[in-house]
């Protein structure tokens, strides 16, 4: 389930919505009221799975958006159990972890060399970011301001992928994935290239034997929130566009077409969940 943290509203209000869609719903967060990822044991996933088993749940799925979806990835790629995945707006490889502690000042940092996640006590391959403490923070506020957004990060990914080319050991091993895939995206995502990184695993897909469906849904506009209307809706029933506008320039210059993509995600979204 989407939202960083087990408590935050994101998180309440999407799982209510799951809920709405006749879904059971378990909300996964490093910890309570933690926005930073360093060094998740994806194991919960499977102690999740067991908890859930013994509820009398039978079919399972996982969703998430931004950092928890590429979350949502590798648990899929780690337990065959999953029988559908959605990752909306996801990078396509395991990031470094980051911390949202406010040390010196700074929103975010990141770890001490650490991966976002950990398999068998071990953390798994990462790309690393083009910048450390403090400059990392710096780097996101300067390209924010200069993009008319309040948070950026599009170039920091170029720019760590240019100084350090991905890795096999890196990327999510989206092959092996069971049962239905789907991918969400915005070309004018500004946190980072999530259009380019869904085609990269459309194409790895395409050349290594796989059993999964997948699907891409890929949109002009839409932002980095991209997503289901009536979510955005349950989130904030007065004004939902305008949470949109006000973090990303794209969806105050095109609210409309932002709108019309959210729609879009929203009924193809809940024809997905209601067939499986």
């Amino acid at each position: 389930m989407l939202g960083d943290s087990s408590e935050d509203y994101m998180a309440r209000t999407g799982a209510k919505w799951l809920n709405r869609q006749g879904i059971h719903t378990m909300a996964m967060s490093a910890d309570k009221k933690d926005y930073g990822h360093h060094n998740y044991p994806l194991e919960r996933f499977g102690k999740a799975i067991a908890f859930m088993k013994a509820q009398g749940c039978e079919k399972f799925g996982v969703i998430g958006a931004s950092t928890t979806g590429m979350m949502a990835l590798l648990a899929a790629s780690y337990y065959p159990e999953f029988s559908l995945t959605i990752a909306i707006s996801p990078p396509d490889f395991v990031m470094e972890g980051f911390y949202r502690d406010g040390k010196d000042g700074m929103t975010e940092r990141p770890g001490d060399m650490e991966s976002t996640v950990t398999w068998q006590d071990r953390p798994l391959p990462y790309l690393p970011y083009a910048y450390r403490h403090p400059e990392y923070w710096q780097k996101i506020q300067e390209e924010a301001k200069a993009g008319g957004n309040k948070v950026a990060s599009r170039k920091m990914f170029d720019e760590s992928e240019k100084r350090h080319p991905i890795q096999e050991e890196e990327r999510i091993k989206v092959e092996k994935i069971h049962g239905k895939l789907i991918f969400i995206g915005a070309e004018d995502d500004v946190l980072w290239d999530t259009c380019r990184y869904i085609r990269r695993m459309e194409n790895r897909l395409r050349k290594l034997p796989h059993d999964c469906s997948f699907e891409s849904w890929l949109y002009e506009h839409g932002t980095h929130f991209a997503f289901p209307e009536s979510m955005l809706k349950m989130m904030m029933p007065v004004g939902s566009s305008l949470l949109v506008s006000f973090m990303f320039r794209a969806g105050k210059e095109h609210k409309r077409e932002c709108r019309e993509t959210r729609i879009d995600i929203d009924r193809r979204l809940k024809k997905v969940l209601a067939i499986w």
